[in-house]
This record gives C-alpha cells, structure tokens and sequence, in this order.
C-alpha cells in the first residue's frame, strides 16, 4: 500500500476501537460503527494497494500509464498537447483499480505542471480540458510524450511524486489519483498505437504503442 493511504486507513481504524469501546460498555450502535470502520479500513486499503508489476523489455515499447478502461481513442489536434499531430488514449479509473500511475517512456521530464479546474464525471471527454489535472511531458530525446492525471467527481487530489528535469525509467511509478479518475495518454505521430477502445489495460505492463 502506497503511504498517501495510511492516514485514512489509520484514521478508520481508529474508529473501529472507537466504535468497539462504546459496544463493550453496553451500547449496542458502538459495534455497528466499530464495523463499519472495520470494513472501510479494509476498502481504503485495498484501494491504495501497490502492486508490483513486470515491465515489458524493449525500449520502443510505450507501456500504459494507468490502470483502466480505454474509453477514448482518437487523433490529436493539430497542436494538442503541443504535439503537432498523433492519438490520444484515454484511460478511465474505477474505484476498484490501482491509482498509482506508471511513466509511459523512460527519459526526462521535460514539464510537470498542476493545472485547477472543476470535477466533471471523468468519463466524460470534457473532463479532459476542464477537470483539475496534472500535465507531465516525458522526453527520451527521440520523441515527446504527454499525459495527464485527471481528477474527477470523486477524485479531488492528484499526487506527483516527480518534478521537472527528473530522470526517469518507463513503468516507474509517477502518482497518485484518489478514488476515481482518468488518465489522458496522447502519443505523437512516430508512436504505432496498439490497443483498441473497450480495451482493458494495466499500469506500467500492457503495451499502448510502439516507437516505429
């Protein structure tokens, strides 16, 4: 479990002494809320889980940042991202995937920039340009990737634990988006993408796209 979790899991758990003390002293509701936090504390636990994941050698290989549902699959914009062309992949979250978000590419970040906005349902395509995000642009000095961490209805704080000018290996955990949330791939044109809208994908081991 990643650490941004242990203040809710603690906290919870908590109330489950809480609530157990009250229904030893002979107040029935004591248990009924030592339970409750008792099952809470086990969601929000397995909701922060960490797992381990093997990376796909091959340097070509971009790997999927995210945990999720490819809801989204289409051409970029001509400047979208500051990308001249491509496809952007979109990734949608559900409570019950893993949060922690994985880099696509291995090299440098080139721009890591937190961006407020609002709380759309982030299945929504709109929750794209007018949710609260995290905008992280990675370089391997052949092309430039950009994705973004998109809070949504629920999920109201992005987590990054690297910065500007870090160097940094593909699969490497990147963040943190709690309870919900999405997760904009957009790839530039050099980039073959291989994965399919409906798709189910897996931070840092499924395969999005290859270098060509």
């Amino acid at each position: 479990m990643v650490k941004d979790g242990y203040p809710y899991v603690g906290g919870l758990l908590i109330g489950t002494l809480i609530g157990g003390t009250i229904g030893s002293l002979g107040m029935g509701w004591g248990w009924w809320i030592g339970g409750s936090c008792l099952l809470l504390a086990g969601f929000v636990a397995f909701f922060f889980r960490d797992p381990e994941r093997e990376v796909p050698e091959g340097e070509e290989k971009v790997v999927s940042p995210a945990d999720g549902l490819v809801v989204v699959l289409r051409p970029l914009k001509n400047g979208e991202g500051g990308l001249p062309g491509g496809t952007m992949v979109s990734i949608f979250l559900s409570v019950f995937d893993v949060h922690v978000n994985r880099l696509p590419i291995g090299g440098r970040i080139v721009q890591s920039e937190y961006r407020p906005g609002r709380f759309l349902v982030a299945s929504l395509e709109r929750a794209s340009q007018e949710n609260e995000q995290q905008e992280v642009r990675v370089s391997n000095g052949e092309i430039t990737v950009v994705f973004r961490m998109i809070a949504g209805l629920i999920a109201r704080r992005i987590v990054c634990w690297k910065k500007t000018g870090d160097e940094v290996r593909r699969g490497e955990r990147v963040g943190l988006i709690k309870f919900g949330s999405r997760v904009d791939l957009l790839l530039p044109q050099e980039v073959e993408v291989l994965v399919r809208k409906g798709a189910r994908v897996k931070g840092g081991s499924s395969v999005i796209g290859r270098i060509r």
